[in-house]
């Protein structure tokens, strides 16, 4: 792992260990806890492996974890399917590429002109022409839009992002967009602590027209064969 990778690592493994109960476990709760969550030693006894080679792992210092140990982990830690892939993503993030922003071809780019539905392509930091986290979180405009869903909205894309952003933590056009955020939006800065993680799905919204009111769609995104990062997303009347 990279340096910042190690150190998401070790805040992923902190934070999954914070959100669990003695009690969902299976261990007694016994005398009056300072800080909320699980020990780290039960953690490490839960996954069946030593106490210092978990807390070098949630400091993220210099380990190498095996396959074996990652998925005792994710057992130890109630992890989801999307949240144990995170994991083994980050373990193994040493091999990925260098971060290099995605242009949209000419077809995609002529494809999304031409619906008549709401359409966009995005790449891994959330942008093609401008960038939907920063419309989210700090122009106006969004909270009108999506009414008194725009914090479900921002957490949810706040928990797809961060299973990107983990990989490229080093990277200084992450590095700026996450600092930019923290440093306009209150409400990023504090669901960003959080280290939530989700995949993509499809599923429906409701988007406040300005003057028809209250629409509701169906959405689903697509990954573009010319390059897997781009990822292409539609709406349809519900």
């Amino acid at each position: 792992m990279t340096t910042a990778s190690r150190s998401e690592f070790g805040d992923f493994l902190r934070s999954r260990r914070e959100k669990l109960s003695p009690e969902s476990v299976g261990l007694d709760n016994g005398r009056r806890r300072r800080t909320p969550g699980l020990r780290r030693e039960e953690v490490a006894e839960l996954a069946g492996i030593g106490v210092d080679w978990y807390v070098r792992l949630e400091q993220g210092r210099t380990v190498s974890p095996s396959d074996t140990t990652l998925e005792a982990l994710a057992r130890a830690l109630r992890l989801g399917k999307v949240e144990a892939a995170h994991l083994r993503a980050l373990a193994r993030s040493g091999d990925r590429q260098t971060f290099t922003r995605e242009s949209v071809p000419g077809p995609i780019a002529n494809l999304i002109a031409s619906l008549e539905l709401p359409a966009y392509v995005t790449g891994r930091r959330w942008e093609a022409d401008r960038n939907i986290l920063v419309f989210m979180f700090i122009e106006p405009d969004t909270r009108r839009l999506f009414g008194a869903n725009w914090t479900s909205e921002a957490r949810r894309m706040i928990a797809l992002f961060r299973a990107t952003h983990d990989l490229y933590a080093d990277d200084p056009a992450f590095v700026e967009l996450v600092e930019r955020l923290r440093a306009h939006s209150a409400e990023f800065a504090k669901w960003w602590n959080a280290h939530d993680i989700r995949g993509g799905a499809s599923g429906q919204k409701v988007l406040i027209h300005p003057q028809r009111g209250a629409q509701r769609y169906d959405y689903a995104t697509f990954q573009a064969n010319d390059d897997p990062a781009l990822k292409l997303a539609i709406y349809t009347p519900a």
